[in-house]
């Protein structure tokens, strides 16, 4: 099994998959990608050439169909995530869905129940990739009491750029493609849960400050409803609070990707921009860089650790449907709190 021939097929083949996906799996032995599908036939066409990838399929319904694939690599934005995994598990084929998982938590939960029903297949979320080298570390401090008890989380992920009142709508700010997912919410959710669990209830607040923008594909404009600032104060499920800020509209100050972890004995910093962690404890003078030892400094392997639960030589850790089920429930959480001035409780993991 560990060298069993995979053939892959791409639903979406932008960005993200031409810069991580198609390289890391093709790292792989025994591993090609056969077909390709994307919005359009040309662009379609115009992927394969660049990516050296012989067939495509200008409908992703046929995409999955395919009996020349096994596992289908689902590249799309969050629009398409939950009808082409349903389709793709119900065709026999194995699904890598690009984060964010779903448009909201509707839509997770009925990737996971399908899944749930046709455990032969293997599903996975890709990751938040922001600190997947420094995380076992993290979290063995955390967990072998550096901080003693923890206190509270302070999460930001920020632009550092004005708002721009010009520039065209892109999917991040179309409801219609992206769902309830603003900026990198779940992301920094998803990142944070894996230190510290998971929210037991949210308040929000949330901006937009540009009510209209010109779809590209059309040339008119159309309605924005996807903030471009929110601030999130949770309530944690071991009893810490979390403070989470995303933001497009942080003009001149510093890009920042990092989080502070706060405790009765001890603090850590996460620099997820620098791939660092630094902390002090109760007494010291302040922070020191703390070495990520090479074991823990795993980094991003999403196509080995998909490859490998395919062939059954791993389990899927980073991430499962479970834990993206969690992220979506916390992204609905804050769009309620946010849309009603109220504490919404967020609802527990999948059992």
């Amino acid at each position: 099994m560990a060298h069993e021939g995979i053939r892959v097929g791409i639903v979406g083949a932008g960005g993200n998959t031409r810069l991580m996906h198609v390289p890391g799996l093709r790292a792989i032995p025994g591993v090609s990608i056969e077909a390709v599908c994307n919005r359009t036939r040309a662009s379609g066409e115009k992927a394969a050439h660049e990516l050296g990838i012989p067939r495509v399929h200008e409908r992703w319904e046929d995409l999955v169909t395919d009996p020349g694939i096994d596992a289908v690599l689902i590249g799309t934005w969050p629009y398409l995530h939950c009808p082409c995994t349903l389709a793709a598990l119900q065709a026999g084929k194995h699904v890598l869905c690009e984060a964010r998982m779903a448009m909201n938590a509707r839509e997770a939960w009925q990737m996971l129940e399908c899944s749930r029903a046709l455990t032969q297949l293997v599903v996975m979320v890709v990751p938040a990739p922001y600190t997947l080298e420094v995380d076992r570390t993290v979290k063995r401090l955390v967990d072998d009491g550096f901080l003693g008890s923890l206190l509270s989380v302070d999460v930001r992920g920020t632009t550092g750029a004005f708002i721009d009142r010009a520039s065209p709508m892109q999917w991040r700010q179309d409801a219609r493609l992206s769902g309830l997912n603003v900026l990198s919410l779940g992301i920094w959710y998803e990142t944070a849960s894996r230190w510290v669990g998971h929210a037991r209830s949210v308040q929000a607040m949330a901006r937009t400050f540009v009510d209209s923008r010109i779809d590209p594909e059309t040339g008119a404009a159309a309605p924005v409803s996807v903030p471009d600032h929110v601030d999130v104060l949770a309530s944690m499920e071991n009893g810490s609070q979390m403070r989470l800020q995303v933001s497009a509209v942080t003009g001149l100050a510093p890009v920042t990707m990092e989080a502070w972890l706060y405790g009765s004995e001890g603090t850590l910093r996460i620099d997820a921009s620098q791939k660092r962690v630094y902390g002090g404890r109760r007494g010291e003078s302040g922070l020191r860089e703390i070495p990520i030892p090479p074991e823990e400094r795993i980094g991003w392997r999403v196509e080995e650790e998909f490859v490998g639960a395919v062939r059954g030589t791993e389990q899927v850790r980073r991430t499962t449907f479970e834990e993206g089920v969690c992220s979506m429930e916390f992204t609905d959480a804050v769009a309620k709190a946010a849309s009603r001035g109220v504490t919404i409780p967020v609802p527990p993991g999948p059992a």
